[in-house]
């Protein structure tokens, strides 16, 4: 466990991160822009799905596989020890290496001739931006007192949607430039207008790496009383990060857990056991064993390193894993993001498939339209937050996100019952405004219900949620529902069945932290 010493008060050069100093603001900006490029290497995959499938010969389930599992399982449990260690090493080293790594991978995506190829890309992509949420929130938490968090993370995480917006058009530019200069037969290495704009897109990110290194790396918890160190030096932090990925990643998991009893042995083979008889069974039942190995994997990993977590941090998982409002909000913000994700993936193609739209053209009003609602949405859903609140009332934050996502289901009706391709880019905008909204309530909920040594870990384990129920099962489960009924409508209607279930977890984390605020 780090150790927690008190610090110096702080200089004046500190000083110039405080809420409203020019310094802090510069730093939000350019932790918005890593996140934008960030989610411009995720999303561009979305755009450019009709080349990739027939390049690559997949078909849908394959593509929700790459675009949601590949990605989400390896960025969900590498988040976990990432975040551990954004909580005992300088933040902004951590995520200058991540952005540094995410950027290789999403290169090497353009070199790739096969469905095994882009896959393993996809996984070092997931694994290298598990870095940014864990880090981004510690240091905006540092940077911003409570009664900013939610508006600060909100204007963080509206580089989500920027990035994702913009993704769309420079993925079809990049792509149909590439195709023009250069026609088959005679393009350099034989790249397509795909793999161009991957390797194109993948390079900056290198520079931006360079960038992120120069921040200040601010006192942690330093508006919550005397700030603290970890008393970690690096080759601790590093070292106790080694030990943290053999709690969680297999097989060296089991010697973990052997290491702590025999009790602790059994626990984890019954996990692995029941993780691979359901993946089996799921193989079984509708194929895509890589879908069902990998998820059942994943699952496995998060379920070792919770019982790692019980053994060596008792009370950070009595604050995260015992904590029945945070838990339930990482349930139902995750089934919320199975939504979004699956529209997010397929709502591109559907457009292109549906009112046979140009890739041109949906890139501009659908990636511009969910850019514009989704960067506003986040930034107003974490901004009535605060002023709910008052610093003090979470329960309030999750109400905000309770009918962000309620309201929502209008413009997805709409967007979904139209046969006009008019109205169905009308109703873009306000549906991603609204699904953003519960964003930014959640992430403020998060960082401000646990203490400041563990937002690190909280955020790695609320982003737990979010790709493990929603990226990684909602677009696998639209694009596999189409493949089975020649719809891609019914498979973005049928991932509906998510959203009761998200309200109701959302419900009782209302509950349970109005009853603790009385």
């Amino acid at each position: 466990m780090q150790r927690e010493t008190p610090k110096r008060p702080e200089t004046p050069e500190m000083d110039a991160s405080s809420p409203g100093a020019a310094y802090g603001w510069y730093a939000l900006g350019v932790l918005m822009l890593v996140y934008a490029l960030n989610f411009i290497d995720r999303q561009m995959l979305t755009i450019l799905a009709a080349d990739i499938k027939r390049d690559l010969h997949i078909t849908d389930a394959q593509f929700g596989f790459l675009y949601g599992t590949a990605f989400g399982v390896f960025y969900a449990v590498f988040g976990i020890p990432l975040g551990k260690l954004a909580d005992r090493w300088p933040r902004t080293r951590l995520l200058a290496v991540g952005l540094a790594t995410w950027s290789t991978m999403t290169a090497a995506s353009g070199l790739a001739g096969n469905f095994t190829q882009i896959g393993l890309a996809r996984i070092g992509v997931g694994v290298g931006e598990a870095t940014a949420g864990p880090c981004g929130y510690s240091l905006l938490s540092d940077y911003f007192p409570a009664r900013r968090r939610a508006t600060a993370i909100a204007i963080f995480s509206a580089g989500i949607y920027l990035g994702g917006g913009v993704a769309l058009s420079i993925g079809t530019g990049l792509a149909q430039a590439w195709d023009h200069a250069f026609v088959a037969g005679t393009r350099p290495l034989g790249l397509a207008g795909w793999q161009a704009a991957f390797l194109g897109l993948g390079l900056p990110g290198l520079v931006m790496a360079m960038w992120v290194r120069t921040l200040r790396e601010p006192a942690r918890g330093r508006f919550e009383g005397a700030p603290i160190v970890t008393g970690m030096s690096t080759r601790e932090a590093w070292g106790a990060f080694v030990r943290d990925i053999g709690a969680i990643a297999p097989p060296f998991t089991v010697i973990a857990a052997a290491r702590r009893g025999w009790g602790a042995l059994r626990t984890n083979l019954l996990f692995l056991a029941l993780a691979m008889l359901a993946a089996t069974g799921m193989t079984a039942l509708v194929s895509d064993p890589a879908q069902w190995f990998v998820l059942g994997t994943g699952f496995y990993a998060v379920a070792s390193w919770s019982q790692s977590l019980r053994h060596d941090d008792p009370d950070a998982y009595e604050r995260i894993w015992r904590n029945p409002a945070l838990v339930l909000l990482i349930v139902g913000y995750g089934l919320t993001c199975a939504v979004a994700y699956a529209a997010s993936a397929f709502g591109p193609l559907y457009a292109m498939e549906t009112f046979h739209a140009p890739a041109a053209q949906v890139a501009l009003i659908v990636g511009g339209g969910g850019a514009a609602g989704g960067a506003l949405g986040v930034v107003a859903g974490g901004w009535l937050g605060d002023w709910l609140s008052r610093g003090l009332y979470h329960s309030r934050r999750v109400a905000v996100v309770i009918g962000a996502l309620v309201l929502a289901m209008v413009p997805n009706a709409v967007l979904m019952g139209t046969h006009s391709l008019t109205v169905f880019y009308a109703a873009v905008f306000p549906l991603w405004f609204l699904l953003s909204a519960a964003l930014g309530s959640s992430a403020g909920t998060v960082v401000n219900i646990v203490p400041p040594r563990l937002r690190g870990t909280a955020t790695a384990s609320f982003f737990l949620g979010a790709t493990m129920l929603g990226l990684s099962l909602g677009p696998y489960a639209a694009g596999r529902i189409s493949q089975a009924t020649h719809s891609l409508w019914t498979g973005l209607v049928a991932i509906l069945v998510a959203v009761p279930f998200a309200l109701i977890a959302l419900a009782l984390a209302w509950r349970h932290l109005a009853r603790n605020e009385r």
